[in-house]
């Protein structure tokens, strides 16, 4: 593959460095001799692949697998600079803005460590990264006003900035707690349990409405089908402040839970694939007990295994 002579050059101990792997993107996305993938991509179709990359970063942290770590992060970084390619061939913006920004970011976000002696001598004040963070966010609405790019009456909110292409326990627990900050939140946890129970009944309750098999209208279905869902939703979204007031990240609640699972339907795999038997050849109740043996046994390992 011909990636042109910036993608030749090498460090004098032989490694490589970001410009050449920024002259490898621009030589996958040149049209006619680059990749014929490549070229096809846009943002959107590569939008997927940069939340897995980011998901695979944080697998490889959780497993403690440092040159797993290493390998995924490069997958990402390979991330920024197919979006940035992609943009400069569009004339937004290149890779060296991106740079740009986020260390220009980091600076003004940071005035105790790269401000005037005053500013250092004052330190991290409580409240500052969030009032920087205002300011930023009212400099940006301001632009898109005098740009008239803003493409909504809506007047700004403080729930704006964050992703709705986030995972949506992620998304939740961010929302709640912007509005938590300006007082928009329960005194206390007791208040979010039962706000808990709240909606579980209303889902208990959802269910439990009588069903189109019950009714002579068959459109009667799918609504309480839709009901059933938003309430589903609800719950999620109180367990998500739940663990918000615990000073729990769901998302990696969640994870670990995932993991446990999988732990422990491997224990049952393994244990009848030593009865030269699967699981489609046992019933719940076996398998039952060995899911409950899985249990023993991670509890008296407990001790000496942290992940368990």
């Amino acid at each position: 593959m011909n990636t042109g002579d910036n993608a030749r050059n090498e460090t004098a101990s032989g490694m490589k460095t970001i410009d050449d792997l920024i002259a490898v993107m621009a030589a996958l996305r040149t049209p006619v001799t680059g990749c014929p993938w490549d070229l096809e991509q846009t943002f959107a179709t590569i939008a997927p692949y940069t939340l897995e990359e980011a998901y695979e970063v944080a697998d490889a942290i959780a497993r403690e697998n440092l040159p797993d770590l290493k390998d995924e992060l490069g997958d990402l970084l390979l991330q920024v600079v197919y979006h940035a390619r992609m943009a400069e061939e569009q004339g937004a913006f290149a890779f060296a803005d991106v740079a740009h920004a986020i260390t220009t970011k980091m600076i003004r976000r940071h005035p105790h460590v790269f401000g005037d002696e005053e500013a250092r001598a004052a330190g991290a004040a409580k409240g500052f990264w969030d009032r920087i963070k205002a300011e930023e966010k009212a400099a940006k609405a301001a632009e898109r006003k005098h740009a008239g790019s803003d493409g909504s009456d809506q007047p700004p909110s403080l729930l704006d900035d964050v992703p709705v292409g986030m995972p949506g326990l992620t998304r939740a627990l961010k929302l709640q707690d912007k509005a938590a900050k300006v007082g928009f939140d329960w005194p206390a946890l007791t208040n979010v349990f039962d706000k808990l129970h709240e909606e579980l009944t209303e889902l208990q309750e959802a269910i439990a409405e009588p069903s189109a098999s019950a009714s002579t209208d068959a459109n009667d279905a799918p609504h309480q089908q839709a009901h059933i869902e938003e309430e589903f939703g609800d719950l999620l979204f109180v367990l998500a402040n739940v663990g918000r007031h615990l000073k729990i990240d769901p998302e990696t609640a969640l994870r670990g839970a995932n993991q446990k699972f999988i732990r422990r339907f491997r224990h049952i795999e393994q244990r009848l694939a030593g009865m030269d038997r699967s699981p489609v050849d046992s019933d719940l109740a076996e398998m039952d007990a060995l899911w409950d043996e899985a249990k023993t046994i991670e509890r008296a390992t407990k001790g000496s295994d942290p992940q368990v």
